[in-house]
């Protein structure tokens, strides 16, 4: 059985990690002691460690890097909304941590590296050696995957639990399910290299997507301008086909776009 480890087993991490449980062994990584255990429970071979914003001298290969297939990195190196904030040490910690990996790498970025503009965008709006989030591990991996993630929804992650202003604006999210089939079929694939938007092709806006979640009608007027995130690289190259194409169904189960 192939080996992987995924950096950072949070809520997204152990999404990806039960997708792939069946294929891989699992290598997971927390920085929270309690999680070991469960992590553990759940056959998963978990190291405890974390990435700070300060020099970690000490901070060794990770033990298991060498015997891994592929590597995915599901830790935050931005800001909020991709604000670039200085965190070269945390990058130089992550950096030491995987030594001199050679297999497949996957670094979970966000879409927040686009400015508040209203357009379409597409990756090349933005090359990923522009952005110092994403730039700092092609320096030393070039093979990395870059993978922009839009609002992360699924489970109980939907618009209408929370506190939302601004219900007019378009939405640009993702369901948890479609960035495992993406990471999934990119292992098959081999890919490498790779800068890919991964957001549902769908744009409501916020009150459209409340309004479904809570079973309700809305009579409101559409608008198709707005900040929107496109897709088509990586449903053209990898040929993928949406499970939750529409952000007004994610509260849905096996939606089928």
């Amino acid at each position: 059985m192939k080996k992987i480890g995924i950096i950072g087993c949070g809520w997204l991490g152990n999404h990806i990690a039960e997708r792939l449980s069946n294929q891989y062994e699992i290598f997971a990584t927390t920085t929270t002691k309690s999680k070991v255990e469960d992590l553990q429970s759940k056959g998963y071979h978990t190291t405890l460690i974390s990435f700070p914003n300060e020099l970690n001298q000490e901070m060794k290969e990770w033990d298991a890097a060498r015997k891994l297939d592929a590597v995915i990195i599901s830790v935050p190196f931005s800001g909020i909304r991709g604000a670039q904030i200085p965190m070269n040490d945390k990058r130089e910690n992550l950096l030491n941590f995987l030594g001199d990996f050679k297999g497949q790498l996957f670094l979970t970025s966000s879409t927040g590296v686009y400015p508040e503009t209203e357009k379409d965008f597409t990756e090349d709006d933005k090359p990923a050696q522009e952005v110092e989030s994403e730039s700092f591990i092609l320096d030393k991996f070039p093979q990395t995957n870059i993978l922009r993630l839009a609002g992360l929804m699924g489970d109980q992650r939907l618009l209408k639990n929370y506190n939302i202003s601004n219900i007019d604006q378009l939405v640009n999210h993702i369901h948890y399910s479609d960035i495992c089939s993406v990471v999934d079929k990119m292992l098959d694939n081999h890919s490498e290299s790779k800068v890919y938007n991964v957001v549902a092709p769908i744009h409501p806006n916020k009150e459209e997507v409340i309004n479904a979640q809570k079973d309700l009608p809305y009579s409101g007027e559409r608008t198709d301008v707005g900040r929107t995130i496109s897709p088509n690289k990586l449903i053209e190259e990898l040929d993928f086909e949406f499970q939750y194409p529409d952000p007004r169904y994610f509260h849905l189960e096996d939606v089928q776009g």
